[in-house]
């Protein structure tokens, strides 16, 4: 019965884009989680929107979201919810970013749906029956070396505490594919992996809303996600590699090589 949460979450990441994109470009007011971590109003009013629909349908289901920490019952189904991936590419009219929903059951997860409403694409995914941008299905690219592949990656909000450390892996990888690119948007970055628009992404920290939806994609489109290691993507705050599988291995060997020369450092 995915299907059905897989229309949910359609529902719901299409009235948050309805309102990210009424109040693009507007103005909005800013606040400070850290340094450069920042939440709008945007991001709250299009939270709401997203937990009015799926409690509307689903009142017993577990929610896990970005600006709020909710009580949880112990729910077999967790939603994992990203009003706005992106708040600060919006805050500055930059038109990359997203909506994103996502439902684990029993710790896998099983529907999810991305929208960019700056480009009308909805992005959605259900676990056994493909991934699809506006009802087209999605598979991902046949490039079977970096050196041919375009990669996507992004940095946690520590980066100017860590910077170089967070830049080495960057430095790698890009010496070693043809490019690579960031956009700012997790979910949207993941979902142009599954579209074939990339060949592959990689970041070192992200939180479940981040890739919930966008790692089904991936896996259903015919691609590989793994950690560095080539382990499992937990449901907490994790690593993330996500390729058409062709790549997959060179791209977590460079990725291990950066970890490796990391800790030689410290000796």
């Amino acid at each position: 019965m995915s299907w059905r949460h897989v229309a949910v979450a359609t529902e719901a990441v299409v009235q948050a884009g309805a309102i990210q994109l009424e109040r693009y470009g507007q103005g909005v007011k800013v606040d400070y989680k850290g340094e450069i971590d920042l939440v709008t109003e945007v991001d709250h009013a299009c939270e709401a929107a997203i937990l009015d629909v799926i409690r509307s349908r689903f009142p017993d289901h577990d929610i896990v979201t970005e600006e709020q920490d909710l009580a949880r019952t112990g729910s077999r189904y967790v939603w994992l919810i990203d009003p706005l991936d992106g708040t600060i590419n919006f805050a500055h009219a930059y038109p990359m970013f997203s909506a994103s929903a996502a439902l684990a059951v029993d710790g896998e997860v099983v529907a999810g749906a991305v929208f960019d409403p700056i480009r009308d694409e909805l992005f959605t995914a259900e676990k056994g029956a493909g991934a699809h941008l506006n009802g087209r299905r999605l598979g991902v690219t046949r490039a079977d070396a970096l050196i041919r592949s375009l990669i996507i990656t992004g940095f946690p909000y520590d980066l100017h505490q860590r910077l170089v450390e967070r830049l080495r892996p960057f430095v790698r990888v890009m010496a070693r594919a043809r490019a690579v690119r960031r956009a700012g948007s997790a979910a949207i970055d993941l979902s142009y992996v599954a579209a074939g628009r990339a060949d592959g992404f990689w970041e070192a920290v992200l939180k479940p809303w981040d890739m919930g939806a966008g790692r089904l994609m991936v896996q259903e489109a015919g691609g590989r996600v793994t950690r560095f290691d080539g382990t499992p993507v937990s449901l907490g705050p994790d690593e993330i590699v996500a390729t058409n599988g062709l790549i997959h291995d060179e791209l977590m060997t460079v990725l291990r090589e950066e970890a490796s020369t990391a800790e030689a450092a410290l000796v």
